[in-house]
């Protein structure tokens, strides 16, 4: 016993013809007759058919004499030079009138034979411009649908459409009716394997007028089976006969949608008893189809292009916005909203290096890191899309429904950059037209028994849940992440010429800021000093019932500290940056110990609990790492005060060719939407605007460890931060 798959199926070759036509095959270079089917006698009066092997339609003059007779024939040379051209004339035999076809298909030249069948209550419109004008894609499949029931008049014809997938749903419909309603249904691949949408693209009007019929034998001599693909008549593959059966139909017909050399879709018609439909109406049918076709495909390709002209503008202006900023990921980020926004997607996530900057719903960071993880270690393509992403690898990253569906995009790998795109779960549901899980069927064929999957018996409509996936992503969703693409390309470029330019321009005004920078301190030092000296004596000499000039010259005095502060800071930026450094084995425990009691007294907190654990030594220039644990230590200890029990816990450890220190308070926190700004110079906190401070601190540190090969970072909660300071270890370098 043997296994038939569906896509396995020869359904191209069956060896058999439909009982209502009639075939002869001829040799395309002798003429000889090669094949024809066994029901030939029924229309031309031979006693004996064998005869009719190896010779010619021209050595039966008698027989054949309305054949000889036709247009076709006596341009048969012409009309037969190309491959699967058919070509069409009417022909008496006897009384009987019959349509004649003509095509040849690789070697052979076949001639098929029909009855012409009336049709007198046939009402076709002539107003075939009608599909140009409809303005929207219901209508012209409806239009379709109406003008085709005039023609063939079955109880059903449908709209159907096919899928990624190759499955298919019903989009429009018209029955009679007794007929009852499919649309809105979906059917698996396996209804129309894969064979057949091939024999669909290439033979596009098919119809089986009497599924109950018994099938007309070809006779043929040759070894080969006789390929029918391009034929009218061919036989229906026992699978499909009895799928057509269990629809309770009795007779189908079919007309292909191509769309773009695509097939797109069918035009599926159905009647519950045997009819046979005219070659003209089929024809007529055919035409019809094209029309709205190309209707649909115009009615498309405007609102693409309607589409694509508004996508041009949207980006025109995000590449605008992307130009006022100085990096890409300032761009990105001041963008967000509307990247998130030009692909429909509910949440996008900005990756550069260690920043993660999030916009609508997205998943925890902590889930971010680990879809990062993945997209690295699973995808070699720039850009990944998937809208079964949860359903895919929801146990693996722990994902919720936030993360249905993804679209990830590398914009530089080395550099760990990256957007995520990311799509709610979406409830959803098909309505298959019944169960579409396969069942193994048996049938005979040539006296072989075989074992099939078996067409389904009942099309009542079958509720499938579907969970883990998203919206799907459409072919404009692409094009939009292509777009935002683009801009980021264009405008990186941009800001790399702009700034290799500025290059050689920005090294002079660093030199003259840096000249500024001592020159503010050192020659405004001494105009502030005598102001706050004046200040202080004013101060004094005032009785004590004038409060009110007290606090007045008070914050006179404050402001001069301020400002006498931040002129020590700028300076202390711009030694980090250029001073000269000498990198040493150094102590840290006394440095640390003193800048800790020395904090407290600033800010006013000697109940800070400052618990130091652990100092190794540290390889970095002896100033420099002074002030950074200054502007670390200030921060834990300042930004802690206000607390009911402020800590701070301080401690180091090696970790192979690095010390590590790491600096944790219990003070206000940073929010994580901050981090990216985090060292920039002159950014403060929302939450930190009642401590005094200038936001230079950290951009100090910043400059300072990346110039004795460190680096700074930090973590942190609503619990408070933790920044942790990373030297290289004197331990592992010659000095």
């Amino acid at each position: 016993m043997n296994f038939v798959e569906c896509h396995d199926e020869p359904i191209h070759i069956p060896g058999y013809i439909q009982s209502f036509g009639y075939l002869i095959g001829i040799d395309a270079d002798s003429h000889s007759i090669a094949f024809f089917s066994e029901n030939i006698t029924d229309i031309f009066s031979i006693e004996n058919s064998e005869i009719l092997f190896g010779k010619k339609i021209t050595d039966f003059p008698e027989v054949f004499k309305t054949i000889l007779a036709s247009d076709i024939f006596e341009s048969l040379e012409d009309l037969t030079r190309r491959d699967n051209e058919t070509y069409f004339d009417k022909i008496f035999i006897g009384e009987k009138e019959l349509h004649l076809s003509v095509f040849r298909s690789k070697e052979y030249i076949f001639f098929e034979f029909e009855a012409v069948i009336g049709n007198p209550n046939k009402r076709i419109t002539n107003k075939y411009d009608n599909f140009y004008i409809i303005g929207n894609e219901e209508e012209i499949w409806d239009q379709l649908l109406n003008t085709l029931f005039n023609i063939i008049n079955y109880d059903r014809i449908m709209v159907y459409k096919f899928v990624e997938d190759g499955s298919g749903k019903v989009i429009a419909e018209k029955t009679n009716k007794n007929a009852d309603s499919y649309l809105g249904l979906h059917y698996p691949e396996s209804d129309i394997p894969r064979q057949a949408r091939e024999l669909y693209k290439k033979k596009r009007k098919r119809i089986f007028s009497d599924v109950h019929s018994e099938p007309v034998k070809i006779v043929s001599k040759l070894h080969d089976k006789i390929d029918l693909t391009f034929s009218s008549l061919r036989a229906m593959s026992p699978i499909h006969g009895q799928y057509i059966k269990n629809t309770g139909a009795s007779s189908s017909f079919s007309v292909s949608i191509i769309i773009d050399d695509q097939l797109w879709g069918l035009v599926t018609c159905q009647n519950s008893v045997a009819k046979h439909i005219d070659l003209e109406d089929r024809m007529q049918a055919g035409i019809f189809t094209v029309l709205a076709s190309n209707a649909y495909s115009s009615f498309k390709a405007k609102k693409e292009l309607q589409y694509r002209l508004d996508l041009n503008t949207k980006a025109s202006l995000l590449k605008s916005e992307f130009l006022k900023y100085n990096t890409l990921f300032e761009s990105l980020v001041e963008n967000k909203s509307a990247i998130r926004i030009l692909p429909e997607a509910d949440g996008l996530a900005l990756i550069s290096e260690n920043y993660i900057v999030t916009d609508g719903i997205t998943p925890e960071l902590e889930t971010i890191h680990k879809i990062i993880d993945w997209a690295y270690k699973n995808t070699e393509e720039t850009i990944f899309i998937s809208r079964t992403f949860r359903k895919d690898f929801g146990k693996e990253l722990e994902l919720n429904e936030s993360a249905g569906g993804i679209v990830i995009y590398f914009v530089e790998k080395s550099k760990n950059e990256l957007l995520i795109w990311f799509r709610k779960e979406f409830d959803d549901h098909i309505n298959w037209a019944g169960n579409p899980e396969k069942k193994i069927g048996t049938f005979i064929q040539n006296g072989e028994e075989k074992n099939i999957v078996s067409p389904r018996t009942s099309f009542e409509t079958f509720k499938e849940d579907i969970k883990g996936n998203s919206r799907r992503w459409t072919s404009r969703n692409e094009i939009a992440i292509q777009s935002i693409r683009d801009v980021i390309l264009e405008t990186s470029h941009k800001q790399y010429v702009t700034i290799k330019n500025l290059n050689e321009q920005l090294k002079k005004v660093n030199e003259e800021l840096d000249s500024f920078s001592y020159t503010i301190s050192h020659d405004l030092g001494t105009p502030l000093t005598v102001m706050k000296l004046n200040a202080q004596m004013l101060l004094r000499s005032l009785s004590e019932t004038s409060d009110k000039n007290k606090h007045k010259i008070s914050s006179i005095i404050d402001e001069i500290d301020n400002m006498a502060e931040m002129m020590n800071d700028v300076l202390q930026l711009s030694r980090a940056k250029h001073s000269e450094i000498e990198l040493e084995d150094l102590q840290t425990e006394q440095t640390i110990e003193k800048i800790t009691e020395n904090a407290k007294l600033t800010f006013g907190s000697p109940d800070s609990k400052v618990m130091i654990k652990n100092c190794p030594n540290v390889l970095a220039d002896k100033t420099m790492m002074h002030q950074v644990f200054l502007n670390i230590i200030n921060n834990a200890i300042k930004y802690s005060s206000k607390q009911d029990h402020p800590v701070v816990h301080i401690e180091g450890y090696e970790e192979e060719d690095r010390v590590v220190y790491r600096i944790t308070d219990n003070g206000i926190g940073i929010p994580e939407t901050e981090k990216h700004r985090m060292f920039k110079i002159f950014n403060r906190m929302d939450n930190a605007r009642k401590f005094k401070g200038n936001g230079i601190g950290l951009s100090i540190v910043h400059r300072i460890m990346n110039r004795i090969g460190g680096n700074v970072d930090y973590e942190s909660t609503e619990e408070g931060t933790c920044f942790i300071l990373t030297f290289q270890n004197p331990k592992f370098v010659k000095l």
